[in-house]
């Protein structure tokens, strides 16, 4: 069996919600305070025997109205359901575990654990009497928890709700529930045998190799004896111990007991001495924990490594009293039946390469069976690198309403949408993954885009920090694949901000045959007779122009083609863009030099460097003869030719994002007290092209 969903009422930032899980691993991420942790608390409300069940005002959620309030007394509604895993042997203890909760009985099976807390009926009279008074919904919650909130009950119970059959304890009690929260003190959870978890799981695995022997090498009776007696045989040495104790203690003893009658602690004949026995149990409490390197053939303390190897040692700890928790042999009857792991941010104190290693001893561990059910909360990358698409759950919270996404659900189960859902698995290593973590999101062509948009947000007074957007470069054919998993108008998906930043990347082909290839703004339409034409952008502008949560943005004008040549476009009267390191700068420079002095179109034609494809520039641009491209049109067209042929695929865009935030902090004016030999560098004009102006204005708000 597995916990298949979750229902919430009521409870912290989740006022309605319904959230399913895989029968596995289930990886929950989402930014902060989306409800990830909140979510583990409501499942251990019901299957933790070890956490409080009872709430505090602030466990409620805050959706409620002042009239809402005053009308009801707000209470908490959480439900799971249970159901029947593939290929489970109905003879297991699964089935007899949640018999009584049972809502189908058909295979497969469906159970339903329901927590309810709430004020009792007999209260509403007096509450109602009460929160009319309050004015403001901050005062009714006061009201609440001062005066109401101490007769407020809790109740689980099993099957359909509707019947309120309280859930037997004995039956919740077989879900063994263990939570590593974020914040944990592993030197004080584990690292001596006084401490109770490490003391049981020593007990357990004492005489492992007797226990763990197969009923055909030795039976139950025969181990509980050859055990009996090994205990004997300790308690025996150890009582010869303890006799050499008494014996070197005995000259001193007269004297500390001397003490004792001086004080009255003799009266009525009462005579204090020593006396004792050890036991195997008693002796754990002088184990403690050490790490043993044998290249250094040294050993130290537990509690002297870092914090994050000491926490893996803590999470096998805790994995191997699972074990202990769910042995029948062991524990009888009080054997646990349902093992329940949930981490909250694994990744506190590890590095990435041993979060990745982590997370998959995980998932070998629940391959065992050791752990039926896994839950992890996690803002790492490198954790959501090592699992796939369907073991994802992502929450994600938008002014205060959360919505729940499953990435490995929205790929429709055609060959296009299982070509994109493999693909997109691919794509998520790492580096690439932070997009299932952010607010909202911009998808770019390339590497150009993603250095240099957080640059250029700042020059339209916007700071992609401050909206926690990812910038993703998927490349040119690819944004269909990842839309899957966020159009709000499709199930299962996450219905971020979505921005897709295409190129118009206009395109020919000849009708006699072959296939499209790239061609420059003034070339498009110019021989229908023998091409045929398109462009990138428009159709996606059109078809996503009222879309709820996604937006295409280009440069869909007819003399736009990328995202360099449009940059050029814009920024022809001044040389910012002609890094130290760009091909043909030199050229470059002279070509905005003729065009700011406003020369001649003919004159820039014969500074240009002869070659094919600036042959082909000049011969296409003097082909083009409609009203819409001027002469100003064709000569910006030659510097944003030049330049795109220049910059090459993105290695420019690092020198010219550092340069670009340079100029950022120089002033607009020179001071007053300049020095006229060695003027102060003043700020540069930079034009942030419209589509992306426009982009950012529709994202960031």
């Amino acid at each position: 069996m597995y916990i298949s969903k979750i229902t919430l009422n009521g409870f912290r930032n989740f006022p309605e919600n319904e959230i399913l899980f895989n029968d596995g691993i289930n990886v929950i991420i989402g930014h902060n305070n989306a409800g990830k942790t909140s979510l583990l608390r409501a499942i251990g409300l019901l299957i933790s025997s070890e956490d409080s069940r009872r709430l505090e005002v602030d466990d409620f959620s805050k959706d409620f109205s002042l009239a809402d309030l005053q009308a009801n007394p707000p209470s908490v509604t959480i439900s799971l359901d249970i159901v029947q895993s593939v290929n489970e042997d109905l003879a297991s203890d699964d089935l007899v575990t949640v018999a009584n909760w049972l809502t189908k009985l058909e295979a497969p099976y469906e159970a339903k654990l329901t927590y309810r807390f709430y004020l009792p009926v007999e209260k509403f009279i007096d509450y109602k009497e009460e929160l009319v008074h309050a004015t403001t919904k901050d005062q009714a919650w006061s009201m609440i928890k001062h005066e109401f909130l101490r007769f407020y009950t809790y109740k689980i119970f099993g099957g359909d709700p509707t019947l309120q059959v309280v859930a037997d304890s004995e039956s919740l009690n077989k879900f063994d529930f263990q939570f590593l929260n974020a914040i944990r003190d592993v030197e004080r959870d584990m690292f001596t045998g006084r401490n109770t978890m490490l003391r049981d799981v020593l007990d357990f695995f004492m005489d492992y190799e007797i226990k763990s022997a197969s009923e055909t090498e030795k039976s139950l009776t025969e181990k509980q004896k050859e055990i009996k007696d090994l205990k004997k045989i300790f308690s025996s040495n150890a009582d010869a111990l303890i006799g050499e104790l008494q014996r070197r203690m005995h000259a001193g003893k007269e004297h500390i007991l001397a003490y004792a009658h001086q004080t009255g602690a003799t009266f009525n004949n009462a005579k204090p001495d020593f006396d004792g026995a050890i036991s195997d149990v008693d002796m754990y409490s002088a184990l403690r924990l050490i790490i043993g390197y044998d290249a250094l053939d040294i050993k130290i303390p537990a509690s002297h490594n870092g914090l994050g190897y000491n926490n893996l040692i803590f999470m096998s700890l805790l994995l191997a009293k699972m074990q202990v928790n769910s042995d029948g042999n062991y524990l009888g009857s009080n054997a646990k039946i349902f093992p329940v792991l949930a981490i909250e941010e694994p990744e506190a104190h590890l590095h990435p390469a041993m979060q990745y290693k982590f997370l998959k001893f995980l998932k070998e561990n629940k391959d065992k069976r050791k752990v039926r059910q896994i839950f992890v909360t996690t803002h790492s990358t490198q954790i959501t690198s090592a699992v796939s698409l369907d073991e994802i759950i992502c929450l994600h919270n938008e002014k205060g309403v959360v919505s729940v996404g499953y990435p490995g659900k929205t790929f429709p189960d055609t060959a296009e949408g299982r070509t994109a859902k493999a693909y997109v698995q691919r794509f998520l290593d790492a580096t690439r993954s932070d997009m299932l973590f952010a607010q909202n999101i911009v998808f770019v062509e390339g590497l150009a885009e993603q250095v240099l948009l957080p640059t250029l947000a700042k020059y339209c007074g916007k700071n992609l920090e401050d909206y926690h957007t990812a910038i993703i470069p998927v490349g040119g054919r690819f944004f269909d694949y990842f839309l899957y998993m966020f159009d709000a108008n499709k199930p299962f998906t996450a219905p971020k901000q979505i921005v897709c930043l295409k190129d118009r990347d206009p395109e020919r082909k000849r009708l006699s045959g072959g296939s499209f290839t790239s061609c420059y703004p003034y070339e498009m339409d110019l021989d229908s007779a023998n091409y045929q034409y398109k462009n990138h952008i428009d159709d996606k502008c059109t078809l996503y122009a009222t879309h709820g949560n996604i937006r295409f943005f280009g440069q869909n004008h007819e003399k736009g083609k990328t995202f360099e040549y449009e940059l050029c476009l814009e920024n022809l009267e001044n040389n910012i863009l002609f890094t130290e390191r760009l091909q043909n700068r030199d050229e470059l420079i002279n070509l905005s030099e003729l065009y700011k002095g406003g020369v001649s179109i003919d004159l820039m034609y014969d500074e240009l460097r002869k070659s094919d494809e600036n042959d082909r520039v000049e011969k296409s641009l003097k082909a083009q003869i409609t009203t819409s491209w001027s002469d100003d049109d064709k000569k910006k067209a030659i510097c944003a030719s030049r330049y795109l042929n220049s910059v090459g695929k993105g290695e420019n865009a690092l020198e010219l994002a550092n340069i670009l935030e340079q100029n950022l902090m120089l002033p607009e004016h020179a001071p007053a007290d300049d020095d006229v030999t060695n003027p102060t560098p003043l700020k540069q004009k930079f034009v942030v092209p419209k589509y992306i102006f426009d982009s950012l204005t529709h994202l960031c708000v």
